[in-house]
């Protein structure tokens, strides 16, 4: 009798101060909880939502079930206060990355040049997020994070057009359960979630009849004939010479006279070249002289810090895995791909190749970490299956555009042509060659925007890498330049 007593008396206490989830107008359970954020020495209160959008077919069957995080300031009106929906990329990548980096009211605890700590990694307020500017909602499509497809197959959703349909499904259905139809909407994705961001912009009007009010694209890729190279697309081997400079020049392997001056005034100059004389010359192929070629070999060389006989014996080409093994291979040392600043060791300095990419390796375990974490604790979300960073989503559809490279940059004109009050933030950095920063300027200006409309396209630059917002300085430039895109978007 008094085991049982003890039990009853535990199960009352237990459920007296246990954080339970609430339900939502469709019946779907959410977390709700309340927080306070220590924002420029005041404070920011602030609820979050945390849980399941049910995605339903027309019977009410339930087909996928997508996990997202909704932050709401307090003491306003929600009908009136902007809000930005906001994902990553991969595609297969849940939002951990923009949720725990720059965005959300948490981020991970970096030392200011972005290296991670010691691990067990931790977490602390975010001073530099959107929260004083936009409400959240941070969204991971089906397969990663803690989303899944409910008894069908997974692969329905893993496509361009039908993560675009699952998303754009999402935002409507979120506008009429949080009733923020009458708010200032805002799109903001990194990586591919620029691909999806772009091409989201336009079937929300399309299909919703849904305007934005703003589209921010962090490390975009809008054209991926401009990003992916292959045999006979010659066009991204070009656009990529500005930042092997830039990786370059940070890395001293410049010549002296290069490497004396400001980065941004010799990557002015390595634009310049690529998009001229060097370009003209991979036009040519074998149509040039072998003087013509030995002379872009020594300008390659000089703009990349890469030997000149390199340069010759990949048909002046050079392919972006064999930088990385290249620039510092005299120092045993290989660069990263996501942020060309971090450097890695690979089994021997011989390798054509990389090992592993040092840039991602930095931010993996500190982000994986930190994000169950602060769901568990701070959020009170408990879920059984484990929260997937990365989620199995290949092979990625692309049968809108069989045969030829996707171009969301037309879906984005488009839906600028249709809505003139939209306006676009694009924020590149310096040293990303997931998405180096000169496709994407390239993409913007073969957009063939009025100027009009052009005036609408704010381009920021940063002295980091694919995640900029790790590296604190940018980050602390990050919420400045977003802080003024909110404001003259409004």
């Amino acid at each position: 009798m008094k085991s049982i007593l003890t039990g009853i008396i535990f199960l009352v206490v237990f459920g007296l101060f246990a954080q339970k989830p609430t339900m939502d107008i469709q019946g779907v359970e959410v977390v709700k909880t309340s927080h306070v954020l220590n924002l420029a020495g005041k404070p920011l209160n602030y609820t979050a939502y945390t849980g399941y959008m049910h995605m339903k077919a027309d019977t009410g069957k339930v087909l996928a079930k997508i996990f997202f995080t909704y932050y709401q300031k307090d003491g306003e009106d929600a009908a009136k206060r902007p809000v930005t929906f906001t994902f990553n990329g991969g595609p297969g990548s849940a939002s951990l990355w923009l949720h725990m980096g720059g965005v959300g009211p948490k981020r991970v605890l970096l030392k200011d040049d972005g290296t991670a700590t010691a691990p067990p990694y931790t977490y602390v307020d975010n001073e530099y997020g959107w929260l004083d500017k936009t409400d959240l909602v941070f969204i991971d499509p089906v397969s990663t994070g803690y989303s899944r497809a409910v008894g069908q197959d997974a692969s329905k959703y893993h496509g361009y057009v039908e993560d675009i349909e699952s998303i754009g499904a999402f935002v409507r259905n979120f506008l009429s359960r949080y009733e923020r139809w009458a708010s200032p909407k805002f799109l903001a994705g990194e990586s591919y979630g620029t691909t999806r961001a772009a091409g989201l912009a336009k079937h929300l009007q399309d299909r919703h009849r849904i305007y934005i009010n703003g589209v921010i694209l962090i490390s975009a890729v809008l054209n991926f004939g401009t990003n992916d190279y292959a045999i006979g697309n010659d066009l991204p081997r070009a656009l990529y010479v500005p930042s092997y400079t830039a990786a370059a020049w940070y890395h001293k392997k410049l010549s002296p006279a290069l490497q004396a001056r400001p980065l941004a005034d010799i990557l002015k100059e390595s634009e310049a070249w690529a998009i001229g004389e060097y370009v003209s010359a991979l036009i040519k192929g074998g149509w040039m002289s072998a003087a013509e070629k030995d002379a872009i070999a020594g300008k390659l060389a000089y703009y990349t810090g890469l030997s000149k006989d390199l340069c010759l014996q990949s048909n002046l080409r050079v392919d972006e895995n064999r930088f990385y093994k290249s620039l510092r291979r005299a120092d045993g040392l290989s660069v990263g791909r996501l942020d060309a600043r971090f450097t890695g060791r690979d089994l021997d300095d011989a390798g054509e190749y990389v090992d592993f990419d040092p840039s991602f390796a930095n931010i993996d375990g500190p982000f994986t970490s930190t994000i169950n974490a602060y769901l568990q604790k701070e959020l009170k979300f408990k879920e059984e299956k484990g929260y997937n960073v990365f989620g199995d989503v290949y092979p990625w559809s692309y049968k809108n555009v069989q045969n030829k490279y996707l171009n969301v940059a037309e879906s984005l004109r488009d839906a600028m042509a249709k809505n003139p009050a939209l306006k676009v933030y694009l924020g590149c950095g310096y040293y990303d060659f997931a998405t180096p920063y000169f496709t994407a300027l390239y993409d913007i200006e073969h957009m063939f925007l009025r100027p009009e409309q052009r005036s609408r396209v704010d381009i920021k630059m940063y002295e980091s890498g694919h995640m900029y917002y790790i590296h604190k300085p940018s980050l602390i430039q990050f919420k400045k330049d977003m802080d003024g895109f909110f404001d003259s978007s409004k």
